[in-house]
């Protein structure tokens, strides 16, 4: 199990948007953030979101000559945190961190292993609430989630 879990904005907004923004603390009990991804969210977070300062701010500049401020944030913290998880959706962002070396999940990694963990007993009310989003979902991954959560 890792020690920090640190996400990104979309993972936020998202859950937020459903009303399953609880889903991380259920699963996580505390989740970590950067300045930066608090303030692209725009409302404050929870009390159990932990807000840190990246450090290394030549590492985040150079990502964002790539990806956005709050991807390349989130990357520059998992950096700098040993046994971190990065929750990321953008493919880009996705890329970069795997190349790094970091591990990582997704949205819809989060909402997998919540039904595999019993925390929630589907993830079919979660993806039709998913799909009355912007957030884009295309049939092949919508079958993927079902089957890794065993639906």
């Amino acid at each position: 199990m890792h020690k920090i879990i640190i996400s990104d904005t979309s993972c936020f907004i998202i859950l937020t948007n459903i009303g399953e923004l609880s889903l991380l603390q259920k699963l996580y009990s505390k989740i970590t953030t950067t300045i930066e991804i608090a303030t692209e969210f725009g409302e404050p977070l929870p009390d159990w979101v932990e807000i840190l300062s990246v450090k290394g701010k030549d590492t985040q500049r150079l990502l964002e000559m790539q990806i956005d401020k709050g991807e390349s944030s989130a990357i520059a913290l998992a950096l700098e945190i040993p046994d971190s998880l990065l929750i990321l959706d953008d493919i880009k962002a996705r890329k970069i961190a795997t190349q790094l070396g970091l591990s990582i999940t997704g949205t819809l990694g989060i909402i997998i292993k919540a039904k595999l963990e019993g925390i929630i007993p589907s993830v079919i009310p979660i993806l039709n609430k998913i799909k009355q989003t912007d957030f884009r979902l295309s049939g092949e991954v919508e079958l993927q989630v079902l089957k890794a959560a065993m639906e």
